[in-house]
């Protein structure tokens, strides 16, 4: 069973990774226990995607290592 937190309260942050000059921005949502919601901010009322903590800490490892 799949369950989508309600993110209608978060706090969202830009990710440390965004491009600086306001273009690839993704901002990242704190606060949901072993979730890491993404989206992008020149589109806050779009979708948010929802990845799992270590899913998100494998992606993150491929793109420093520069495996993407």
């Amino acid at each position: 069973m799949t369950i989508t937190p309600d993110l209608s309260a978060a706090a969202w942050r830009k990710a440390s990774y965004s491009n600086g000059d306001g273009g690839e921005c993704l901002e990242i949502a704190d606060g949901f226990p072993g979730l890491v919601p993404v989206r992008d901010s020149k589109a806050p009322d779009g979708p948010a995607l929802v990845f799992t903590a270590a899913r998100w800490a494998s992606f993150v490892g491929a793109f420093r290592s520069g495996a993407l």
